[in-house]
């Protein structure tokens, strides 16, 4: 026999289809509730569970739900009305019992609200109608947010320079539900379809963002008073990088800061001719990928040996092929076997842009979990490996 307790877990279960025929125009009451007629074999808990139901019925109450009843003969051939249905009549019934009666009048309102300005969510709201109640005091913001996009497509601006009604922190803080929004409501020409997620919001939507800083060494005096007012370190953002014309030839990156603050103050001494180098910042190498002048220079990559380094190595020659790496080579990795640390584990099994040596290299350091950081590395094997490189240019 159910139990007031299984009701009340089965309405609950419920409540979200309930919220989504509001937003359709269906009426899903009467609504039964399916029920395993079965009584307990325990005569005094059944008994029990019997009269609970029955006095937390509507009859008992003036509200929830109804039991109706039929008429059976029993084993000992004698009539006993016996639960046959439970069942909850009208809108009211079901809110009441649930104490969603408050709740669902503000449901009501916003989805209104909503859809009279932004007639496209109709699909939306029906899909996830707890999102108008876990919003419910903020929909008009978020609606003023919607109107303000559709109005100003690609502000160009900084969210605090948005001329919209809202709290400067509203739409920081309501990225997640914007993004569904105004991935509905706005034409998709007003879209940057690249950007997708809601750490990418200001991209997404055309909007100005603290963008990532980028630091470059120009290693050759003649650049740097020729083009850069005699500036050899510089700091430029993702954006002013990516419009930067530096006529150099090779183009050193660098994964880990420390190693680049050392070596690069190190290189600075004797300048090498008609180069510049850059922190890459680990996976932050991706600030990189859309500095096309960076497309016919000779690109060489030095990061730790370890799987994450390779990775990174991968992912920049998915940018650039012509990314060459350096010292990042199983000969390396012996010279120095007395420094090896254990790196962080990867789930990765494959990179495509690595050659067949690095690619043996990766699943060398990724079985034992190997690390070599470039730290280790001492400056006197560093200096060979770059006097390399012009050797053989």
């Amino acid at each position: 026999m159910i139990t007031v307790a299984d009701i009340k877990k089965k309405t609950e279960n419920f409540y979200t289809e309930y919220l989504t025929t509001i937003i359709s125009g269906e009426n899903p009451f009467p609504k039964v509730i399916r029920s395993d007629k079965s009584s307990s074999k325990d005569f005094i808990e059944s008994g029990k569970q019997k009269t609970e139901l029955i006095e937390q019925s509507k009859d008992r109450k003036g509200f929830g739900y109804s039991i109706k009843y039929k008429t059976v003969n029993t084993k000992r051939d004698s009539l006993q009305d016996v639960i046959d249905e439970i069942s909850f009549q009208t809108e009211t019934d079901f809110l009441k019992f649930l104490r969603k009666e408050s709740e669902v009048e503000t449901f009501k309102k916003n989805a209104g609200k909503i859809l009279f300005q932004f007639a496209e969510l109709n699909e939306w709201l029906k899909k996830y109608p707890q999102r108008v109640i876990q919003y419910a005091d903020s929909w008009q913001q978020l609606l003023n947010v919607c109107d303000y996009f559709k109005q100003t497509p690609k502000p160009n601006l900084y969210i605090r320079e948005l001329k919209v009604k809202v709290h400067t922190k509203f739409i920081e803080n309501h990225k997640g539900v914007l993004l569904d929004l105004l991935n509905i409501v706005l034409p998709t020409e007003n879209i940057n379809q690249e950007f997708v997620t809601a750490k990418e919001f200001e991209k997404r939507f055309g909007l100005k963002y603290n963008q990532s800083q980028i630091r470059v060494r120009v290693l050759d005096k003649h650049i740097a008073n020729n083009h850069l007012s005699g500036l050899s370190d510089i700091v430029v953002t993702e954006e002013e990088f990516c419009n930067l014309q530096i006529p150099c030839e090779k183009v050193f990156i660098f994964e880990n800061k420390t190693n680049f603050s050392n070596l690069m103050n190190f290189l600075t001494l004797p300048q090498i001719e008609n180069t510049i180098g850059i922190f890459g910042g680990g996976f932050m190498i991706a600030n990189l990928k859309n500095a096309l002048w960076l497309a016919d220079k000779e690109i060489i990559y030095w990061g730790d040996i370890d799987t994450h380094g390779l990775q990174i190595l991968s992912q920049i020659r998915g940018y650039f092929s012509n990314t060459k790496s350096i010292m990042m080579d199983i000969e390396t990795l012996n010279a120095f076997q007395d420094d090896w640390d254990k790196g962080k584990p990867t789930t990765v099994t494959s990179l495509l842009n690595l050659t067949a040596d690095e690619r043996e290299l990766f699943n060398f350091v990724k079985a034992d979990n190997i690390r070599l950081e470039q730290e280790k590395i001492s400056q006197e094997y560093v200096l060979k490996q770059i006097a390399r490189i012009y050797e053989t240019a």
